[in-house]
């Protein structure tokens, strides 16, 4: 595992190599176009190596006082300037691709950042390929006009009717998800009607928030679960993979009902289900099982928590990848 994190911490690296190229190139130009900015940048910096040494020698809070006050005022002077330039007035700020740890992966409080958290995520769950399936499984490519306008079956809803309603519900998911409002989803119904897309999109917008997502398949969580408890020695990443279930943000549970289903898988499954519940943590679940399939296979406590705690979302109409060229 050490070098796992070696190889996060170069990325790490990378990052803020990348933006304080940035940042130094955004300089270059700003000098060249505002008279007199260099200077006040120049006095900005060294106001700030004064106020840190007099904090540090003289231990006068009076001395570090005036001097921070000083800062401030060529701070306003420096943003009139670039705002009179027509650039934005945090143009010449330090540059940060997450402004939660600075780039570190930690907060100042030690904890890990979710942006590093995902990044462990990427790994522990690479099978899944979740970076690379929300390049085209997003809302920017979803398409709303291949889903049937004409009824089906008994509700007498369309399947795009239907699927607007659940782009609705998804909608305020995403929109809340910082929400205690324990709001969970559960979409059900056959093969090939968005039901894995939709998972994907949803990942992405809330991974785009900078929060950690475990995506998994309920085959690679019954893999998790039993390198957790049966494989020995004690693997560091099998627990990681692990605890990650429980601790991310959001988890995504694909094609529920594809693993082999046992006491032991059922156990687990449920403590998942139910710590996640307690902890107010967010979770996705997507079945080709119908209700009455999810309670014969899973159970009734498996059952309640599903439909109790969870928005339950059925998927209908045609297997539509017969009818795109790129499976929903």
């Amino acid at each position: 595992m050490a070098r796992l994190f070696d190889q996060i911490n170069r990325e790490y690296d990378s990052i803020r190599r990348e933006n304080e190229r940035i940042a130094a190139e955004r300089r270059e130009e700003a000098y060249l176009m505002v008279d007199g900015l260099k200077e006040v940048d120049d006095n900005i910096r060294n106001l700030g190596f004064e106020a840190s040494k007099a904090g540090l020698l003289s231990g006068d809070p009076k001395v570090v006082e005036d001097a921070l006050d000083e800062m401030k005022t060529l701070e306003g002077v420096r943003r009139s300037l670039l705002l009179k330039a027509g650039l934005p007035k945090d143009y010449l700020d330090p540059i940060y691709t997450c402004e939660m740890c600075k780039d570190t992966g930690y907060l100042e409080d030690g904890e890990r950042c979710s942006c590093l958290k995902q990044k462990l995520a990427a790994y522990l769950h690479r099978h899944s390929h979740i970076e690379r399936q929300i390049e085209k499984n997003n809302f920017g490519n979803f398409r709303l006009d291949i889903f049937s306008d004409l009824p089906y079956g008994e509700s007498g809803l369309s399947p795009r009717e239907n699927m607007e309603d659940i782009l609705e519900t998804v909608k305020v998911f995403i929109e809340t998800f910082d929400d205690m409002n324990d709001m969970n989803l559960l979409f059900y119904g056959p093969t090939g009607l968005g039901k894995t897309f939709l998972s994907h999109a949803i990942a992405a917008e809330i991974m785009a928030k900078n929060k950690s997502v475990v995506y998994e398949t309920a085959f690679g969580l019954v893999r998790i679960f039993e390198d957790k408890v049966f494989n020995k020695p004690k693997d560091a990443e099998a627990d990681m993979a692990y605890d990650s279930i429980f601790s991310a943000e959001l988890l995504i549970i694909d094609d529920l009902g594809t693993e082999l289903v046992n006491s032991f898988t059922n156990s687990q499954f449920f403590n998942v289900l139910n710590t996640r519940l307690i902890e107010g943590k967010k979770t996705i679940i997507s079945t080709n099982l119908t209700p009455r399939e999810i309670s014969t296979v899973y159970g009734d406590r498996i059952f309640s928590r599903l439909f109790d705690k969870f928005v339950p979302m059925a998927f209908i109409g045609k297997d539509l990848r017969w009818e795109v060229e790129s499976e929903l």
